[in-house]
């Protein structure tokens, strides 16, 4: 607010206008920004550039296959050159029906405003019902401009199945179960490509030196899986540029290879695009056949990265991308393979590197180290993407997340969990030495996060796009028609690698569910154990201590209520300081939360209190960046919610106002914008209304029965600003609640151990929220308490 004397007219004015903005509906503001991604498809030049780049993000890992596949489904070499037609055909088939029809033209559409993955899924699930198990959202929270919902017809078959869906817990905790197995095979799939991918373009190596040893393979290959995951902290902003050149060299030479390869070995591999072939293939083969199909899955692995890896690129460019270079490309290589393959069927074991011409042997294998490099970078920046997720929705331990760029929000680095999908890489890689293997362990993880993506899209389009049942059926039909037979084949290779992805996905989703459970009653012992808003009130402005100068943020799970910690701080304590806030940092099921959104802020109780409640909401891709002042932007949400206040106490109706104070409540949705020298409060200011159970009244009028001392009656905005500058003047210390847990004598055996080993163990390793927040150590005062369940 600008300062010095104004005269009353132009008072008047601005404050009418800032009156008739504060009442005017936000949906033009908040459709204009909901719409920023989708307003990117109406420039066709920005459309093609994106489709280029996206090749080098999303398409590396399907793109990289082609090295593998073949081998895989023949580990014991070929016997009949139909078997490679038929093999040849349900590659085709499985490339049309799930990456192209499944994932391009129906998956990607279910993008949570570009943002893709599993999570994804789940966040939009969460938004359009009441399934999220920590129950900690408030309708104030639906108001952001990224927060999209619909609404239904009770009658509707949409309605019905929401409330089947939101009747009973365990339906509740049977899709976060679903969501944390495809979240933890994804992860295992993010070991598992640059494995394969890596050990696939080092075997180059060994087809020009035939007496090599397969041990400088693995050693290669290492070696490149150390470099890759040690550059890991320094982002991919200045070598990124280089991904979509690589990958679509990559993609023109594997199709133009491939085209070569059909006119000059064989030709009559083109029958292969009739299905036909497809059951004299497994009618033929029977249970070998059967088992193959472990091998022919592994041609459209990737599809789900291509999903996860969506990031901010457009439904419309990633589609064009896929259609025009990556489909046909992949198409050309396969079958320029199988022609090879049929006139040669002694190599299949190494059919890509042996069909490429002697003239560009070299060249290509540098290019297909590079393409595997770039294909292993994405699935690596995808699983940091996924933990960063899984962290946000209160489903992993907190880690330290490192923002590797200032011009794009989704790359990220997590060291701890970088360092552990190394050592596991290479103990997979030197473990095995077998691609076939390792081929089975990829396929396992890919194939079960398939499934699990079809059964999200069923409420997905019920829910969030009210399809007809008819066409759910169609499309879940299709999807397991495909992916159950993949599955099936992939169970009897469980003995010969697929048991690794299993392990990994096991160890991952006991960590995520404890965390969650955890995480889960800690937020129910919080709500149970509140204090009485009607207690704190009885106790007076001085609440029955000594108010020493000075701010306190007291840290709480809880939007809403005065947590338990409080009143064990000020019944132990002697004194409180002379300002207090609640201060609650909540994530929601959106991706991001605008910084203008960021913070809610509140009075609690009369104004001579100098009580607060400040809930500072996050998206599950915001960072908590080291150069962000926490402390610093909620003294700034604090002070422009009291200037605020006392510009609606100033130019409303006293009456009016009074019986306003007496049944609602404030809560100042802030944005501060500075204007040269002056702080300039814009009418994009939200206000919203909490429910009235929550027990905490506003400050009242004049006329109310509350004591209040003449010199508080007369306190101006400016009083109160210098009252608040003062106490942070005078020192800010923040208070967190240090809760253990601990499971009861009379639990069972399996719950002993969950509370009081696992997750005890994950509280003790995981970073604190004063670090994450970069809390000063000096200005930190840890309540401890301990809570049975």
């Amino acid at each position: 607010m600008a300062s010095g004397p104004v005269n009353e007219e132009t008072n008047k004015g601005s404050m009418w206008e800032l009156d008739q903005n504060l009442d005017q509906p936000m949906d033009e503001e908040a459709g204009r920004l909901r719409n920023m991604y989708r307003e990117k498809k109406f420039s066709s030049i920005l459309v093609m550039r994106l489709a280029f780049q996206s090749l080098g993000v999303v398409f590396g890992d399907l793109g990289t296959s082609p090295l593998y596949v073949f081998y895989n489904t023949f580990p014991h070499g070929v016997e009949d050159a139909e078997d490679i037609i038929g093999a040849l055909s349900l590659i085709i088939y499985s490339l049309t029906l799930i990456p192209l029809l499944k994932y391009v033209f129906v998956v990607l559409r279910a993008n949570d405003n570009g943002q893709g993955g599993t999570f994804a899924l789940y966040s939009l699930l969460c938004r359009h019902a009441k399934v999220n198990t920590i129950p900690n959202q408030h309708r104030t929270d639906e108001q952001l401009t990224t927060y999209s919902r619909q609404t239904y017809d009770e009658n509707s078959l949409s309605g019905k199945f929401k409330r089947w869906l939101e009747s009973h817990a365990y339906k509740k905790n049977a899709l976060l179960i679903l969501v944390l197995v495809g979240t933890c095979m994804a992860i295992g799939d993010g070991i598992l490509t640059p494995v394969i991918s890596v050990l696939s373009a080092s075997g180059g190596i060994k087809v020009d030196h035939p007496k090599m040893s397969n041990d400088v393979v693995v050693l290669v290959a290492v070696v490149i899986l150390v470099g890759l995951f040690s550059m890991q902290h320094y982002g991919t902003d200045k070598v990124g540029w280089l991904f979509a050149p690589i990958v679509l060299l990559w993609f023109l030479l594997i199709g133009v290879i491939g085209a070569l390869n059909i006119w000059k070995y064989d030709s009559s591999v083109l029958k292969a695009f009739s299905p036909v072939y497809i059951y004299r293939y497994l009618r033929r083969g029977k249970r070998d056949s059967w088992v193959s199909l472990g091998g022919i899955l592994l041609s459209i692995t990737g599809t789900e990265a291509l999903f996860a890896d969506l990031c901010h690129f457009p439904v419309l460019a990633v589609q064009i991308a896929f259609t025009t270079i990556v489909f046909p490309c992949l198409l050309l290589a396969y079958t320029g393979q199988a022609a090879y393959i049929i006139c040669n069927p002694g190599h299949v074991s190494d059919a890509f590197y042996r069909s490429i011409p002697d003239g560009i042997y070299w060249p290509m294998f540098i290019i297909a180290t590079a393409a595997a490099i770039v294909s292993s970078q994405a699935t690596i920046s995808a699983t940091f993407s996924i933990i960063k997720q899984a962290l946000a929705l209160g489903c992993f331990p907190r880690v330290k997340v490192v923002h590797t760029s200032r011009k794009f929000l989704g790359q990220i680095y997590i060291p701890d969990i970088n360092w552990v999908l190394m050592i596991l890489c290479i103990a997979v890689t030197a473990g095995f030495k077998n691609q076939s293997q390792i081929g089975n362990a990829y396929g396992t993880a890919v194939v079960i996060v398939m499934v699990v993506t079809t059964f999200l899209m069923i409420p997905i389009m019920l829910l969030v796009w009210r399809s007809h049942w008819i066409l759910v059926a169609i499309f879940t039909a299709l999807s397991l028609l495909v992916e159950v037979p993949y599955l099936s084949a992939v169970l009897f290779k469980i003995g010969q690698g697929g048991w690794v992805p299993l392990v990994i996905a096991a160890a991952f989703l006991i960590i995520m569910y404890v965390w969650h459970y955890g995480t889960v009653k800690r937020y129910e012992f919080e709500m149970h154990s509140k204090v009485s808003m009607a207690w704190i009130l009885g106790l007076g402005p001085s609440l029955g201590l000594v108010r020493v100068p000075g701010i306190g943020f007291v840290y709480t799970e809880l939007a809403s209520g005065v947590p338990h910690i409080f009143s064990h701080f000020i019944t132990n304590l002697p004194a409180i300081h002379s300002v207090v806030v609640f201060v609650c940092v909540k994530y929601l099921p959106v991706y991001t939360v605008p910084i203008e959104e960021r913070f809610l802020v509140k009075r609690i109780g009369p104004k001579n209190f100098h009580m607060f409640r400040c809930v500072a909401r996050y998206g599950y891709k915001d960072l908590h960046k080291k150069d962000d002042d926490f402390e610093k932007m909620l003294f700034d949400s604090l002070s422009l919610h009291v200037r605020l206040e006392s510009m609606m106490e100033g130019y409303s109706d006293s009456e009016e106002y009074s019986l306003f104070g007496q049944h609602m409540e404030k809560s100042i949705d802030l944005t501060s914008t500075e204007n040269g020298n002056e702080n300039t409060i814009y009418s994009n200011v939200d206000l919203s209304y909490a429910s009235s159970c929550d027990l905490i009244q506003p400050a009242q009028s004049q006329g109310s029965s509350l004591v209040r001392s003449s010199g508080q009656t007369s306190q101006t905005t400016g009083t109160e600003l210098e009252f608040l500058n003062r106490c942070k003047e005078a020192g800010v210390v923040h208070i967190l609640g240090n809760t253990i847990v601990r499971a009861r004598r009379e639990s069972g055996f399996a719950k002993k151990i969950a509370v009081d080993y696992i997750y005890a163990f994950l509280r003790r390793i995981c970073r604190e929220n004063s670090v994450i927040f970069n809390v000063p150590h000096e200005s930190l005062l840890n309540v401890g308490q301990i809570f049975y369940i």
